[in-house]
Formats: structure tokens, sequence, C-alpha cells
């Protein structure tokens, strides 16, 4: 068997394992993690190799073909790194977990179809394991509770319907490009390019949690088991989503800087932004506040990959691994709160820190990375997204720029409120997580400082041979910014959220508090409230319009029954009693009508004809 075969079977048939064999302690985290390990293992040795698997399949001249390069290796072995540290950290968290083994078997179905989807070099076969995905999508969060049914639809219907549109963006560049090869496609954007384009753009930034395809990932923080949320929404379905936005961007369209599609990304990605981390701002629970952030900062990532400018792809790419780093390390340190304090909601919260010293740190740490804050990862990779931005209109600068001010004021509110200030009573005998809830977060947000301090590893040994040496023109964005005027305004947006928080929190007497007056601000309150009540939700938009279909769609329904079964019935008596009131009782009356019917009738027949 081809080895590129190897990272879909193992954990496939581990999942399997797992979900089959008969309870017993320690059996399946021991699967579970022997698995990862040997998954992590495989996709380190495959990196740097360049390999090709096709055989002919299902007929038509179709194939199925897999393919590794340095994308793809990437990308695999990024998604093995996490799979094993959050396996490790969930051999503690899901203990005594009834659904233990379901998740365990769920999460390793995911990296095999992650893995299969990254590998396919045919559509269609990158289609298979992309619908695989949803499946166990659907089944993580259907663990959480017994309610978590509803979010779990609304996952699936959400997915299922732009998943649809991406089928039929497939159908449309097979149309137009005669193969289902990846590596052999390349269409201008033209009219029905775009469209292939833009059908296919709808799968992958949705798979990333773009909005407006968002709506599910707050309710999934709340409804689902914690790891899933540091495990799919936070780093796979990010990496996943991103790969493709880049493959059709860069290899599968003649993607320029001068195109409406260029123009439309930027819009998502800037818009996406915005409106997430307006929402994450006034948030109180800790996993509803990260959910946010994990839809605001795909932004970045669009953003960057739509400018079309090598500095911006560069700095996109790299936000989408920096981004699975910190984001993921996040949630895991809201795992530890919630596994320690028994709860994640903001207003229980309040002086753990001292008790939970390393969660903290690496909250610090992570909670840095994601607001910019230099030397950390993600202030080098949000620094390039700025200078493509900048470079093509500064409306983008400005919006990226207004996004770092409020997540930096979001997440200081967050570590204010669940870490410093006045312990509450219940939580004064909270101690730190076990060690294999901590090396994880230690490790991820060992690397967010390593990605900053030594991005030259990252970028030149990870992202810039993406693009290769043609696109990149000659450039090398490792190492320090060089335009100091954009690192200028990253550090007074930074001072200008410290200032921002202080205020706040002078004003409300509390840290949960600290962004009440941009809360309850004039014209922001009325948003917010309708923003809260599910006014602007995609989902309950779609619902509400169903349900008026439907009623309209019942209503002619009725009319039309009631036009067979009623009207013509009441016409054809009403007919019959006039006849009858006509003729009266006189025989030869009838006679005389039913002759001058019959002559109506031939008349009739013989004018058709």
């Amino acid at each position: 068997m081809d080895i590129l075969f190897y990272p879909i079977i193992i954990p496939s048939v581990a999942g399997a394992l797992c979900l089959l064999l008969p309870k017993a302690r320690g059996v399946k985290e021991s699967i579970a993690l022997t698995a990862a390990a040997l998954n992590l293992v495989l996709c380190a040795f495959l990196f740097n190799k360049e390999l090709l698997f096709s055989t002919p399949w299902g007929g038509f001249g179709f194939e199925f073909s897999l393919r590794l390069y340095h994308f793809s290796a990437f990308i695999m072995l990024a998604a093995a790194g996490f799979t094993f540290l959050i396996t490790l950290y969930c051999t503690v968290f899901l203990s005594g977990k009834n659904f233990a083994k379901q998740f365990f078997s769920y999460m390793l179905l995911s990296v095999a179809m992650v893995n299969g989807a990254v590998l396919a070099d045919n559509l269609l076969v990158m289609l298979f394991f992309w619908e695989g995905l949803l499946g166990t999508l659907f089944g993580l969060i259907m663990l959480g509770h017994r309610g978590a049914y509803k979010t779990a639809i609304k996952a699936f219907v959400i997915a299922g319907i732009t998943d649809l549109c991406m089928m039929l963006g497939i159908a449309l560049t097979y149309h137009l490009s005669g193969t289902l090869a990846i590596s052999r496609i390349s269409l201008p954007l033209t009219m029905g390019g775009s469209l292939a384009f833009i059908l296919l753009m709808i799968g992958a930034i949705s798979k990333a949690g773009s909005m407006p395809f968002h709506s599910w990932i707050p309710d999934a923080a709340v409804d689902a088991p914690l790891p899933f949320m540091a495990f799919l929404p936070a780093s796979l379905e990010k990496l996943l989503g991103i790969y493709l936005l880049a493959r059709i961007s860069l290899d599968m369209f003649q993607f320029t800087a001068g195109s409406w599609v260029s123009m439309l990304m930027m819009i998502v990605g800037a818009t996406t932004i915005l409106l997430a981390v307006m929402m994450a701002l006034v948030q109180k629970d800790f996993k509803k506040l990260l959910s946010y952030h994990a839809i605001s900062q795909v932004g970045y990532m669009i953003l960057g990959i739509g400018t079309a400018l090598p500095v911006g792809i560069v700095g996109g790419l790299f936000h989408m691994i920096n981004h699975a780093m910190y984001k993921s390390c996040l949630f895991l340190t809201g795992g530890s709160v919630e596994k320690q304090a028994g709860t994640t909601d903001l207003n229980k919260l309040g002086g753990i820190g001292k008790y939970m010293p390393v969660t903290f740190i690496c909250f610090i740490v992570a909670a840095a990375a994601i607001s910019g804050v230099p030397p950390f990862n993600g202030f080098f990779s949000k620094e390039l997204v700025y200078d493509g931005a900048l470079e093509r209109h500064w409306i983008f600068y400005a919006a990226a720029l207004l996004g770092s001010f409020l997540t930096a004021a979001s997440f200081l509110k967050l570590g204010h409120s669940a870490f410093l200030g006045e312990v509450r009573e219940e939580h004064k005998n909270v101690k730190e997580a076990p060690w294999q809830m901590l090396v994880p977060m230690i490790t991820i947000a060992s690397f967010c400082v390593l990605f900053g301090v030594y991005n030259t590893l990252p970028l030149n040994k990870l992202i810039q041979p993406i693009l290769g040496a043609a696109r990149l023109e000659g450039r090398n964005f490792a190492g320090l910014p060089t335009n100091i005027f954009l690192v200028l305004g990253t550090v007074v947006v930074l001072i200008l959220a410290y200032m921002n928080h202080m205020f706040g929190v002078k004003r409300s007497g509390s840290g949960l508090g600290a962004a009440d007056h941009i809360h309850h601000a004039p014209v922001l309150s009325g948003i917010y409230d309708r923003a809260e009540k599910r006014f602007f939700d995609p989902y309950d938009i779609g619902l509400k319009l169903v349900d008026l279909i439907s009623k309209l769609a019942f209503l002619v329904d009725r009319s039309i029954d009631w036009l067979y079964d009623s009207f013509t019935v009441g016409l054809a008596y009403l007919a019959s009693f006039t006849v009858k009131a006509a003729r009266g009782s006189s025989y030869s009356t009838f006679i005389v009508w039913s002759l001058v019917g019959a002559a109506a009738v031939i008349a009739i027949l013989f004018g058709k004809i």
C-alpha cells in the first residue's frame, strides 16, 4: 500500500477501535494517544517530501489521486501536532465522561478526513473527505449535552448549504477546465471562472468559520465539549479552510490584485474582523468570547490572501498557523479553568490567577499573541496583513487596525475578569490543572513566542515556500517589519486599548464591566440588543424565511383545494339549480335546453377543427 494512505488509515482504524472496543479504563485514551503520536511521527517523516499516487477511479477518465508537496505536508504536520497535544489534554479533561470514547473516535476520524482532503489532488476525492468531516462535526457537537442537538443541526445545515455551493463550484470548474485534477487547473477569472471561484470560496471560508457562515460557532462554544473548540473551529478547520482558499487563489485560478473577486475577499475579511470582534467585546462567558475571536481572526487571513499581493498572502498564511496556535491555547486555558473552577461564567470567576499560575501565564502569552503585541507571533503576521491591506486601500488597513484595538480590549477584559481581582470564596481551594493539561498549553504558548522572536523559522521554512520564488518576486518577509509607520500604528492602538480598559474599569468598578461604555453607547446599544437576540443571525433569518415560505405554500395549497373541492362544486350546483329553475317542470322545456346545449358543444368542437 502506498505510504500516502497511512495518514488516512492510521487515525481511521484507531477511531473505529475507540468506538467498537468495550469500555475499559485507559484503553480508549491509550489507543487515541498512540494513534495521534504515530500520525505525528508519520507526518513529520513525510514533511519536505514530494509524492504522487494516482489510479483510475469510477470510469469516465476520473482518477483517485493523492499529492504530497510542501503546502499539503505543512498542513498535515500542523494538524498532527495539534491533534497529539489536544488528545493528551483530553485524557484528563474527559476523564469520567461517559462520551469519552465517542469523542476520541470522532476526533481521530476527523484527522483522517482532514489528511485526506489536504492530500487529494482530485476535486471529487477532496469533496469525499470534506463531506466526511461534516459527519464528525455533527457527532462531536452532539456529545456536549442532551440539548446540543439543536446546535449540531445548525452547524450541519450551514455547512451543508455551503458545501452544496462548493459542489456546484466543482462542477462548473470541471466544465470550464475539462479536468478535476487540482494541480492541472488554471482558469482565468472570466464570468464563468469568477462564478466558479466564488462558489469554491464559499465552501472554503465557511469551513474556516468566516461570516456570514459563522453563527454555529458561538453556540457550539456553549453546547459542545470544550476540547472540540480547540480541536476543530480553532485549529483543524481553520487550517483546512484557508488551505483550500489559498489553493484556489494561488493555483486553480488566475487571481490578481485587479480582479473584482479580490476586492470581494477583502470586504468579506474586513467585515468579519470588525463584526465578530465587536460581539466578542461584550461577552460574559470565557468560551463564548473566545469563539467570536475564532471568527474574527479568520478575517485577517481572508483579507491578507484577498489582497493578491505577496506580502498580504504571506501574512494571511502566517496568521493561519499563528491563529491555530494561540486560539487553541486560549481554549485549552479556558478548559483548565472550567475543569478546576467548575465554570467559565465570568460573573462567577475572578482572582484565580494566583491559584493557577501556569494556566495564567499561558493565557497571557496567547492573549498577547492574538492581540498583536510584539514580539509574539501574532504581531508579525498582522504587520504583513496590514502592509498588504494598506497597499490596496487605507480603508482595509483601518478596519484591520480597529479590529486589533477591540481584540486587545476584549482580552484585557477577559484576563482581568477571570484571573485578577478578588477571588470568590468557592474558588479559594482551586488548584492548578494536571500536567497532562499543562503540557499542551505550555508547548503551544512556547511556539507563540518562538514563531515571533525567531519568525525566520516559520516564514522561510513553512510559509514562503508555498508561494515560490516567482510569486515572492525576490522578497523575504522574515525578520523585523520594514514599515515603521505600521509598527507605530500598532503600538499606539495597543496603548489606546489599555487606556480604554483602565477607563472602563474605573467607570464600572470591575474588570468585567471594562467594555460596558462601548456596549451601552448610543446607537451601539440598540444594535447590540438586537444582535444578542439573534436578530442578525443568518441562520435564524433563514429559518424565518423558510417558515414564511412554508406558510405561503400552505395557503396556496389550501386555496387550490378550495378552488377544486368547494368553489367548482358550488358553481356546478348553482348552475344546475339555475337550469332547473329556468326549465321549470315542463318536459318540453327540458328537451329544448338539452338540444341547445348539445348544439353549443358541437359548434365549439367544429370551431376548433
